[in-house]
Parts: structure tokens; C-alpha cells; sequence
């Protein structure tokens, strides 16, 4: 894989809205404009719009300005543009490939881990991307209203054994403030609650959304805040993902990282060390490296086990051990994530 690591991006568009809304809303959305924003041949268009019509393209102008033009093997690119290869159907890759349809007892709610509960915050992200193991997911049907939220909530109430709320999606930080207030506030009244942790990759695409409303509900609440972001490449940390993680961090939020291994993104060594060491300077604890979820659509980005514990063996020569990220499955039915 051609090695393109760097931490400045482009120079931002001349007009980028301060409005982390306005951002969403102008979001690129069609693989026209996005080939021709970045330089790319006509070639990649048939690809780009079979692609696109089994999973929408999402690309934020915030990120957009991350990826290098003209380059269509960038490893930021390989993330959010769609390819032809999403059209093949590949065995053994499937639309639910960690089986929450058979975890899910309460709308917007899944429970597959003892001592912790997973909520459908937001059916919406701010970037789709094209490994997304959730890009089948019914959100049609988990996304509650605040008088649907009470039967998730009743449900946390009478199992004590439960310590953790995690919010997700979609990407929770997509929903309002006020909505994430208020859904923060009742979970912080269930006094077997200690966490409240947040998966999001917001303020990486958008760092604006790390705004003074958001700040504002995070230091509010009694639960400790964990918040992990999700990032594959050490370039999709430039100075104003910095900025949001270091108003994160003083306000008391955990900062960990999680990264999906994906062939042609970061499937190397040199590729792994950068980002831990670019997480680390940002603020970040790496925390988990997945092996891929095989679902359907998108088996192009999938590697070996037996690769990637080579990968890993190769990076405890590189990096000390707090900045190891700890390399997992996550296999149906199992107790917790399968270290490998």
C-alpha cells in the first residue's frame, strides 16, 4: 500500500459555515460531486453511483479538506467513496454480521454485554462510511421519541447489574443537544448508573461539533464521561481535531480510540504506529484495534486473522505499550470482544 501520511490538510473552503448543523446540512451527498471535488477520473463514477445507491454517500466539507485530490487510493478516500465492489455478493458476509437483531428487547436499545447497555441515539452520521458494519441496520425502526425512550429507561431502572449506558448510532452526537441533555439527565437519575459513554465520530468529521451546548451537558452530569472516538488514519487528525479534543478533555470527558483494520486505509505497520502516536498527541488512548465485521457490501476491506496478528506482532517493536491498541473480534454470542 502506497504510505501517505501527513497531518496538515488542504486549505478549508473559502466559506465553511461555523454551524456544525449547517456543516451536516451541506454535506456532500451524490458521487458527482464528490469525484469532481477531489480530481477524480471519469473512471470512478460507474463504481461510485452503483454504490451509492445501496448506501448513501455522506462527506462533510470539514473532512473532505483532509483527503488528498487526485489520488483515489488516499486512505481517507477509501473510506467514504463508494467502488463497484460493493455491488458483488461475497459468502459468508452479511447484513447483521454481529447479530443485535438478537439483542435488541426494547426499541432503541440493545443488550448484549453483562453490566452495560447500548442506546440507538441517533439513526444519522455524519459521515457514511463504506466499512460500516450498521449500514443495514433498521433505524426506521429504533430511532424513539422521548415517551418511547422511557421503556429503555424503565428497562436500565430494574437491572441494577447494569453500570454503563453507551450512546450510539448512527452517531449520537448527530442528535440535538437539547435531546442529548435531556436523554443524559435521565440516565444519570438511575442511581446504579457510574458511566455514560459516548461512540462517536463527530468530532473528528465535524470539530465544530464540539460546541459550548455540547460541552455544557457533558460537565453537567454526575456519570463519569467516556467518550470513544473512531479514527483509522493518523491524517484525519489535523489541528481542529486537536482543538475539539483538548475542550473535551478539560471539561473531564475520557478520550479512547477505536479503529476498524482495513486493507488499502491502514493495513501496515508504519501506518498503525503514526496514528497511535498522532492519538496520543491529540490526547487519545488507542483502545481497540477490530478485525473486520463481515458485512455485507463491503468484504473488499477485509484482511486475514492470521495478517493482522502479524501486524500487530511487528507493532510492539514500534510502540510502547499504553499507545498498543488491543486487537479484537467481536463474535456473536460471546460474553465480550475475543482478543486475538
Amino acid at each position: 500500500m502506497q504510505e501517505n501520511i501527513i497531518i496538515a490538510g488542504h486549505p478549508a473552503p473559502a466559506q465553511v459555515s461555523t454551524s456544525w448543523q449547517q456543516q451536516l446540512s451541506q454535506a456532500i451527498r451524490d458521487p458527482d460531486t464528490l469525484c469532481q471535488r477531489l480530481g477524480l477520473g471519469a473512471q470512478w463514477l460507474p463504481g461510485a453511483q452503483a454504490g451509492h445507491r445501496l448506501f448513501d454517500i455522506c462527506v462533510p466539507d470539514a473532512y473532505l479538506t483532509r483527503i488528498k485530490p487526485n489520488d483515489p487510493n488516499d486512505p481517507l478516500l477509501r473510506q467514504v467513496l463508494p467502488i463497484g465492489d460493493e455491488t458483488l455478493a461475497s459468502p459468508g458476509y452479511v447484513t447483521d454480521p454481529l447479530e443485535e437483531a438478537d439483542h435488541r428487547p426494547i426499541k432503541g436499545l440493545i443488550h448484549k454485554y453483562a453490566n452495560r447497555v447500548l442506546l440507538i441515539a441517533s439513526p444519522a452520521c455524519a459521515i457514511n462510511c463504506r466499512y460500516c458494519f450498521r449500514r443495514h441496520f433498521p433505524y426506521s425502526e429504533h430511532s424513539p421519541s422521548r415517551a418511547q425512550w422511557q421503556e429503555a429507561l424503565a428497562y436500565i431502572r430494574q437491572d441494577t447489574s447494569i453500570h454503563e449506558a453507551i450512546l450510539s448510532g448512527g452517531d449520537p452526537l448527530a442528535a440535538s443537544d437539547r435531546q442529548l441533555a435531556w436523554l443524559t439527565e435521565q440516565l444519570a437519575s438511575i442511581p446504579h448508573l457510574k458511566r455514560l459513554r459516548i461512540h462517536t465520530r463527530l468530532p473528528v468529521v465535524i470539530p465544530d461539533r464540539v460546541d459550548d451546548a455540547l460541552l455544557a451537558w457533558l460537565s453537567a452530569t454526575r456519570l463519569q464521561t467516556v467518550m470513544v472516538l473512531h479514527i483509522n488514519h493518523a491524517n484525519e487528525i489535523d489541528q481542529t481535531v486537536v482543538d475539539a479534543c483538548t475542550r473535551l478533555k478539560q471539561k473531564g470527558v475520557t478520550l479512547l480510540n477505536q479503529s476498524v483494520l482495513l486493507k488499502g486505509v491502514n493495513d501496515s505497520v508504519p501506518t498503525l504506529a503514526a496514528l497511535s502516536e498522532r492519538l496520543f498527541e491529540a490526547g487519545i488512548l488507542p483502545y481497540y484495534l477490530h478485525v473486520f465485521d463481515p458485512v455485507q457490501g463491503a468484504a473488499h476491506f477485509d484482511i486475514p486473522d492470521a495478517e493482522a496478528k502479524a501486524l500487530v506482532t511487528q507493532l510492539l517493536e514500534h510502540l510502547p505499550g499504553f499507545l498498543m491498541p488491543r486487537l479484537v473480534r467481536e463474535i456473536p454470542g460471546k460474553a465480550s470482544k475475543t482478543p486475538l
